[in-house]
């Protein structure tokens, strides 16, 4: 493969530019902004090199690219030498707008504004990729010039030594500049960006397809050469102004199919199609690229599945083109486009090319192309998401289909019914039930092939639905699904809450906004609309949530009151320490004066636990059980800060311990346990928490105890009631 690279003589490349530019200039048009340029490195003038290359080589490389590679207007050429100029300080755009016209000064301030999102990196942010997007449609010229910028700059970083702007560079390529490109026709850019940027972060593949490509280069133009000789004689006769020739298809394509088919360069059948591009006048345009396909396939066996005609409707890019694929010599399958001069200059250079042709309106194909971005824009959520619709609907195959009264909608390949109402319009869509597809009535999952004609049905209270995300294909219905079920569920948890405030209301109770946010989470919803949602929806009984809030505050005073008393708990005196081998031992307990401590909460120690102690940082110590979820973190990090402790000869006052129980949901089981606990002179049950799901049972109970002893013992208990499977005690 021809490598193709930045050039670096500016002389070079200021006299090609004036050669390029005469077409789109009037004489002398460009010759000023020319001359500057060459008076400025005649100067010595050097603006700073950004990723270590020259910026004004690099605005002329981009000029010449786009007047090789497209057919631009005088103000874009003007526009990429300009802003260079401007970014220097030579000049402004106002100034710019005063010396040409206020075209130009619109274009520069678009390319400024699309650099100040780059900054100083090589690639856009995923935050700031709706922002360059709506700088780019702002002027369809604008994408134009920054897709040969960014072509010109995937040229020049082969090898770099910046590893990450290489990296960075041939992503954004792929997934932006390539997409555009293609839905802009510029079909030649988008292969060459597509094989760079396989290059610069595949270039061991890359290298190896060019490398097969290479060697099986002479076997294959011998083949093209066999297949054009017999339809050159034929074309001859008719006395057709015609050029016929191969063309290898792009290294990335070809690497598409090799992971597509799983198949090695020798089993894909179309690595070339064959080029019949015609010189006939514009009104037997369509008729003679037919009677070349009837020549073609009278020769060889042409496949059905394989026809594609781009005449009759072309493509939303303005690509027109007629492709059959026919079988050749050796039991080949081989590729054959047939299309006109014009139409090959289109397929070249893009829907850009248009400009050329007068009387050819390709205004109507750039607005509504460019009204789709804009939506998307609107109604994407998300910079991932955006990334993605935006290259899904650049990218993906067309089908064409048709109103009752003949209007022509396109649409992405797999579009179904409920596309299509949404394309037509918004409200169309969110009230579809259906639709006639060619008389015939269907789903709305019905997919749409090119040709038919559809008349949707709605009805006056239809709704969208969740699972309507899965039927639609395209982002335009997507994004408003999404965005209805929004307002609807906004609109819903609106009235959860005021029906939750109006039952507090009512009820003479006030929620603390940190409690009802606990209780929500308690209650397993994951957003504050889903809950509220949930409540107007009456699949949450008000009430209950009310009961679980009540729960939570009255666990809140009762933690309260017992950290107030465990501060009260005071450590012993030195004299009191036991010795035990050579290590002091902290003895605690509700008859111990001097230095404060704290029972943790993370493991709520009482009195005959194993525990130890652990200086905090505040200087107080906390008391911890050995088996406590912390305690391997805390002897691993912090050894030197941990003291062996035990309890004094005799308890205190009540200590909380948590338990857990787990059974059959059956009437009475909880008044049964809450009995057994009533009975226990010296405990006492501070707070409970049950929860109910098929038949089964599980809650907490906090419970005031003196020692491990009687916990044990209330354990036991609860175990011999009937239905009850498991009571653990809990941290």
């Amino acid at each position: 493969m021809k490598e193709k690279s930045i050039q670096t003589s500016p002389f070079i490349l200021i006299r090609r530019l004036a050669a390029l530019t005469s077409e789109v200039a009037e004489p002398g048009d460009l010759t000023g902004l020319v001359s500057t340029f060459r008076t400025l490195r005649d100067n010595g003038f050097r603006p700073a090199q950004r990723h270590g290359i020259d910026p004004l080589i690099k605005a002329l490389n981009t000029a010449v690219n786009l007047c090789e590679m497209v057919s631009p207007d005088r103000n874009m050429v003007i526009a990429i030498l300009v802003y260079e100029l401007c970014v220097a300080g030579v000049m402004t755009p106002a100034e710019a707008g005063k010396k040409w016209e206020p075209d130009v000064e619109l274009l520069v301030n678009g390319l400024i504004k699309v650099s100040t999102l780059y900054g100083k990196q090589s690639a856009v942010k995923t935050d700031n990729f709706r922002h360059l997007l709506m700088a780019f449609a702002e002027d369809i010229r604008v994408i134009i010039i920054m897709i040969v910028d960014r072509l010109t700059l995937m040229r020049a970083i082969n090898h770099h030594p910046d590893e990450k702007l290489v990296a960075d560079t041939a992503f954004e390529a792929s997934y932006l500049y390539a997409p555009l490109a293609h839905r802009l026709g510029l079909y030649k850019i988008k292969g060459e960006l597509e094989d760079l940027s396989l290059k610069y972060t595949a270039r061991d593949t890359y290298t190896r397809i060019a490398r097969g490509l290479n060697e099986t280069k002479v076997a294959r133009d011998a083949y093209i050469a066999d297949f054009i000789a017999p339809v050159k004689e034929k074309l001859d006769k008719t006395g057709l102004d015609y050029e016929i020739k191969g063309r290898t298809k792009s290294i990335f394509s070809i690497w598409n199919k090799l992971r597509k088919q799983k198949v090695d360069l020798s089993g894909i059948y179309d690595l070339f199609a064959i080029r019949i591009i015609l010189d006939v006048p514009r009104d037997m345009e369509k008729a003679e690229c037919w009677k070349v396909f009837s020549i073609v396939t009278d020769m060889y066996t042409p496949n059905p599945q394989r026809l594609k005609d781009w005449l009759s409707i072309p493509k939303s890019n303005g690509y027109e083109s007629l492709h059959t694929t026919v079988m050749g010599p050796d039991n080949k399958w081989v590729e054959v486009q047939i299309r006109t001069r014009r139409m090959d200059l289109v397929a070249e250079k893009g829907l850009a090319a248009h400009w050329r042709y007068k009387g050819i309106k390709s205004e109507g194909d750039l607005d509504s192309w460019m009204n789709n971005v804009r939506d998307i824009l609107e109604t994407a959520d998300g910079p991932m998401e955006l990334m993605k619709n935006f290259k899904m609907d650049l990218y993906d195959k067309e089908v064409f289909v048709f109103t009752p009264r003949g209007d022509l909608h396109r649409l992405p390949l797999g579009a179904t019914v409920l596309d299509f109402a949404f394309a037509i319009h918004t409200k169309i869509g969110c009230a579809c039930v259906g639709g006639k597809v060619n008389g015939r009535n269907r789903k709305l999952t019905h997919k749409l092939r090119s040709g038919d004609t559809v008349e949707i049905i709605t009805a006056p209270g239809q709704k969208p639905k969740q699972d309507w995300l899965s039927i639609v294909v395209t982002s335009k219905a997507r994004n408003k699904i999404r965005q209805t079920l929004n307002e609807t569920a906004n609109r819903s948890a609106e009235y959860g809450r005021e029906l939750l405030q109006r039952r507090c209301k009512n009820r003479k109770i006030e929620l603390e906004e940190s409690v009802l946010m606990r209780a929500i989470k308690k209650l397993g919803f994951k957003t504050v609309t889903d809950f509220y949602k949930s409540v107007a929806d009456e699949e949450t009984d008000v009430n209950d949530v009310i009961a679980t809030c009540e729960l939570i505050a009255n666990g809140d005073r009762k933690n309260a009151e017992e950290k107030k008393s465990a501060e009260e708990f005071e450590l012993a005196d030195p004299s009191e320490r036991l010795a035990e081998s050579s290590d002091d031992i902290l003895v605690i307990g509700d008859n111990i004066k001097g230095l404060n401590y704290r029972l943790s909460k993370c493991c709520n120690p009482i009195f005959g636990d194993d525990v130890f102690g652990f200086v905090s940082a505040e200087g107080v110590v906390k008391i911890h059980r050995h088996d406590c979820p912390n305690a391997a973190h805390i002897r691993e990090r912090y050894p030197y800060r941990v003291i062996r402790t035990r309890w004094s000869g005799k308890a205190g006052n009540q200590f909380a311990a948590t338990i857990r129980i787990v059974g059959q949901d059956d009437i009475g089981i909880v008044t049964n346990i809450t009995s057994i606990i009533n009975k226990e002179k010296d405990i006492s049950l501070r707070n409970i928490s049950i929860e109910s799901h098929d038949g089964i049972f599980s809650g907490f109970l906090v419970l005031g105890v003196n020692d491990t002893q009687a916990l044990s013992g209330i354990i036991k208990k609860i175990k011999t009631v009937k239905g009850v499977k498991d009571v653990q005690r809990s941290n």
